[in-house]
């Protein structure tokens, strides 16, 4: 492109945008319309930057849908007027609201990026300035006029990952997010590299973008343990308009194959509650089937996660509930990809 790319900074909350007072040790929030005061580097990137801040920062605790469709809203409303966008949110909560993102913008032609911190902006050895000006030089990254990447991504610590393949890893090393399951898009060392052979191409790079503003929020989590009671399942599966549960289960799938258990799980999907089978390990694959304590999950109609992260799989659940599918169409949509969250056998 022969002009220089706006990109569009979108300030939610979090750690990478607070400052120390150093009088008091107090964090306050920064003022994101000063950015480039702040990191002078900046200036050295081809591409003007501008600022949006929510009214009052969030913490990534507080994180929830209906500021995912602020966000979602933030990027269609300033979608034709910007080349990429750059989302700075808590880093605990960011795998879950980026995979939402990433089923609620249709057709996306355009990088958003997401990013963090570990530390402060302002702390001495922050890893918020790296995060930042890589994440800015990412979504600006053209190719034949056309962005490198047109999807929504997860940058942190040297790495571009698909944003729905991740997962927070630790709260102490500034490496935060692992993608056990897909390599990185982009990996930033002395040049910034991109493995554009993994990069999501559109098909139709004139569809227009849609916006998926429904997400159901009758949705659960139900992790499997050893000596977990048929008592709690069944209260977590009675609980009033459920609609969806993602069963983290054990290795490539497994569950009880307890006559008590399958039933419960079988009278809840007879309800029409959809119950999709996510392993609980950070890496690997269902395999429903392979062993005798997942084929009774396939043979009642549990959904195969495949190798889907539990925060895509809640943010997938939450968007295909909102379309009137029957149960076999909702498991053909499910087991299939659809922002490249997961990898058909």
């Amino acid at each position: 492109m022969t002009t220089k790319p706006n990109i569009l900074l979108i300030y939610t909350g979090g750690t990478i945008g607070m400052v120390k007072d150093y009088k008091t040790n107090a964090l306050k929030a920064f003022d994101f319309s000063q950015i480039v005061n702040k990191i002078p580097e900046l200036q050295q990137l081809n591409c003007t930057i501008e600022s949006i801040s929510f009214d009052a920062p969030i913490d990534s605790s507080n994180m929830n849908t209906n500021y995912y469709l602020t966000i979602a809203e933030i990027i269609e409303d300033n979608y034709n007027a910007y080349d990429g966008f750059v989302v700075l949110t808590g880093s605990d909560t960011m795998s879950f609201t980026a995979s939402a993102i990433s089923f609620m913008l249709e057709n996306l032609q355009k990088p958003v990026i997401f990013t963090g911190s570990q530390l402060p902006i302002g702390d001495l050895r922050t890893d918020a300035k790296e995060n930042l000006i890589t994440s800015i030089e990412i979504a600006c990254a053209y190719k034949n006029g056309s962005p490198i990447i047109k999807e929504v991504g997860l940058y942190f610590e040297y790495k571009l990952y698909r944003a729905n393949r991740t997962t927070k890893i630790s709260s102490e090393q500034f490496e935060a997010f692992a993608s056990l399951n897909f390599p990185p898009l982009a990996e930033s060392g002395v040049h910034l590299k991109f493995n554009e052979h993994l990069v999501h191409h559109p098909k139709d790079d004139n569809k227009k973008l849609i916006v998926r503003k429904k997400l159901v929020t009758d949705v659960v989590i139900l992790k499997l343990f050893p000596g977990i009671s048929n008592e709690v399942v069944a209260s977590i599966l009675a609980i009033s308009n459920l609609k969806g549960v993602i069963l983290e289960t054990y290795g490539s799938g497994n569950a009880p194959n307890a006559k008590p258990f399958i039933k419960l799980l079988k009278a809840a999907i007879d309800k029409g509650i959809k119950i999709v089978n996510v392993t609980q390990c950070k890496s690997g694959s269902v395999l429903m089937g392979h062993y005798d304590t997942s084929l009774l999950l396939k043979e009642i109609g549990v959904i195969n996660g495949l190798d889907i992260t539990t925060e895509s799989a809640i943010a997938k659940l939450m968007y295909l509930l909102n379309e009137p599918l029957s149960l076999e169409d909702f498991t053909h949509f499910f087991e299939k990809p659809l922002r490249g969250e997961m990898t058909l056998k």
